[in-house]
């Protein structure tokens, strides 16, 4: 066991980490899947990128009705993405290469096909029946009003089989086929604690753990009122126990390995994220938070932000998690669109420019960067033409909630903008075929820019929007100031440079837009000269191009 992590820093603190989703990632057996070689394939790519560690999507086996975020086994590779032995070489040329692995733990929910619920839908007697959340139905329908993120209601009737016919519903905050787990059941807890030292024991890290706030659930199950229906992720990630659970799992597992610990903080708000990862209350490390990713969403709408409240969500999260917390920074994941094409231009005469803004600030902020797979490149959200053109569940359940009200160009144009599957179309590797990504039919469509935006051309130009990002996480790797010191933003309110200081000697600007802007510089600072970026110094004036970044090096 390490000393107390209070003491020292701890390496997570001073890594970038790198997301796949294995789906999309690179496809070795023409199958149109992406699988586990294929990131040992990519892992020289990964090196040269500077990434330290890898969070590796769901691997395991599934009968994938969201993805791989419903497993069938918990100790089984997904038959699409190879073997366990597949894997084992993939960890090994990511340890030989200094290359962490942390892995996703579903731990809420399961697959309805896993072995457990198969049992627990015997009957209200089965060993495994309180393994999962059953309860009798009420005034003819379900327990109580909870609804699902996948559309409809968050619960199934299940009828039994045969004369032990239990007559009852199961809850699954997410799809049928996700039923969520019993944390009440500590037999359910030793079974999560033991799968994860199977993990942690082949090698792995630690875990990146799938809506964690969630498997706490409110004692009773009360109906929601009106407006808790509106946004239930903040009563579902509210359980009384939660702490308690997470606790537990320290003391059971966490402290035995030398892990990293990242909690999906989804409905968290960023007050109740500080308890989470205080240092001193050996919970989790890190949380990923949405405010920032889903500052404009609004349930299945797109709304609208402005720089001055990224901006002070940016300050929100760092001042929550105070000297004890540590944040992740990331715009993108699975579950997000493209951050170029949310918080950038993904115009063809700009996109590569707002990558390297984006990815700058993603590189700059205080705490631990989490770029996605593409990011590097400066993907973008894919043109969906129809609703048919999604593969996404969340998409098709939530057009089944709003289709009599809301008409189908609306909520497309929505789910075009905000739709998950922006994210997992397959990675763009080349110019070629499906970009380079299979010889087979990809899963999902490649985006048709794979001629203009792919690693091949980037890899070979040194302006490329790769080329930037290489060079800013080898920056951020010898900066004191960017791994550890502290964050100021310098113009809050300014509608399109986010000027922040970094430390004690670096000062970053930032040109949310396509017009230069001028920007004075503080009167109290010396500027020693820029360290890296596009901008210009006019007397006191930093002057930014569109969409220009500057990080210069100051003293007071």
């Amino acid at each position: 066991m390490n000393a107390d992590p209070i003491a020292q820093r701890p390496w997570w603190k001073d890594a970038v980490v790198y997301q796949i989703y294995p789906r999309s990632f690179l496809d070795t057996d023409g199958d149109g899947v992406g699988d586990l070689p294929g990131i040992t394939a990519r892992l020289d790519y990964l090196q040269a990128l500077g990434v330290d560690v890898v969070w590796l999507s769901p691997h395991f086996d599934s009968p994938n009705a969201d993805n791989g975020y419903d497993i069938r086994d918990y100790r089984k590779v997904m038959a699409q993405f190879g073997t366990m032995a597949d894997f084992d070489a993939m960890l090994a040329g990511m340890t030989a290469r200094g290359i962490r692995l942390i892995i996703d733990l579903v731990v809420n929910h399961s697959s309805d096909e896993h072995a457990w619920f198969v049992e627990s839908r015997k009957g209200r007697d089965n060993p495994y029946r309180d393994y999962y959340i059953w309860r009798d139905g009420k005034e003819g329908g379900p327990p109580n009003n909870y609804g699902a993120f996948f559309g409809g209601p968050a619960w199934t009737f299940d009828p039994g089989e045969g004369d032990e016919a239990s007559g009852q519903y199961y809850l699954h905050y997410f799809a049928a086929k996700q039923p969520d787990l019993n944390w009440e059941n500590p037999k359910v807890r030793g079974e999560v604690y033991d799968l994860m030292r199977f993990w942690l024991d082949k090698g792995v890290s630690g875990f990146r753990m799938d809506v964690i706030p969630f498997i706490s659930k409110q004692p009773g199950l009360p109906d929601l009122t009106p407006r808790e229906r509106r946004a239930p992720q903040f009563v579902y990630a509210a359980g009384p126990r939660l702490h308690e659970y997470l606790r537990e799992m320290r003391r059971e597992v966490l402290d035995h390995y030398d892990t990293m610990t990242v909690g999906e903080a989804f409905g968290v708000r960023p007050d109740q994220a500080r308890d989470l990862i205080d240092s001193r209350r050996r919970e989790l490390d890190l949380v990923i938070n949405f405010d920032i990713v889903r500052m404009d969403i609004d349930g299945w709408r797109k709304t609208s932000w402005t720089l001055p409240r990224l901006k002070a969500l940016y300050t929100e999260l760092d001042q929550a998690a105070g000297p004890f917390g540590w944040n992740t920074q990331f715009l993108s994941n699975h579950d997000n669109p493209r951050s170029v094409s949310h918080f950038g231009d993904d115009d063809p005469d700009w996109v590569e420019q707002s990558a390297k803004v984006l990815n700058t600030l993603i590189l700059t902020q205080r705490g631990t960067p989490f770029l996605y797979q593409g990011e590097e490149l400066g993907m973008t959200n894919y043109p969906f033409a129809t609703l048919d053109d999604f593969d996404d569940l969340e998409v098709a359940g939530r057009w089944r909630d709003v289709k009599h009200r809301v008409s189908e160009e609306e909520y497309l144009a929505n789910a075009r903008a905000m739709g998950r599957d922006n994210s997992r179309t397959p990675m763009q590797w080349t110019s070629g075929p499906n970009g380079g990504f299979t010889t087979g039919k990809p899963w999902l469509a490649v985006n048709p820019n794979t001629a203009a935006i792919n690693a091949e051309d980037e890899a070979a130009r040194p302006d490329s929007v790769l080329a930037h990002t290489r060079a800013l996480i080898a920056f951020r790797r010898g900066s004191t100031d960017l791994k550890e010191g502290d964050y100021r933003d310098l113009d809050p309110e300014h509608p399109r440079v986010f000027a922040y200081r970094r430390g004690a000697g670096l000062l970053v600007a930032l040109n949310f837009g396509r017009e230069t802007a001028r920007w004075p510089l503080p009167e109290d600072l010396a500027v020693d000269g820029p360290a890296f970026g596009t901008a210009e110094i006019d007397g006191r004036d930093l002057v930014l191009p569109g969409w220009g970044w500057a990080i210069l090096r100051v003293r007071p």
